[in-house]
């Protein structure tokens, strides 16, 4: 399985929901809080491609995007494609 980056806030609620759907999958992620952490956050926005919003997720270095975009892919059945790669 690809590593799986996601970065999150921690009052997110779209945050809660991408995590949720990788937890109901089994998916082991690093999750990378940027609350307070313009730094990190500047890092988050130059990896996807200058989107700013949480959750940004990344599936082996593939930016999918937020969590409509990872639902999507889900609901598509893509994700678990992406996930076996």
């Amino acid at each position: 399985m690809p590593p799986v980056t996601i970065y999150t806030t921690s009052t997110c609620p779209y945050c809660h929901a991408a995590k949720a759907l990788l937890n109901k999958k089994g998916v082991a992620f690093e999750e990378i809080g940027v609350d307070g952490k313009p730094e990190l956050r500047r890092a988050m926005t130059a990896r996807a491609g200058g989107r700013t919003s949480v959750p940004q997720v990344f599936i082996g270095g593939r930016h999918v995007g937020g969590s409509d975009d990872l639902h999507a892919l889900d609901a598509g059945g893509k994700l678990d494609a992406l996930l076996a790669a």
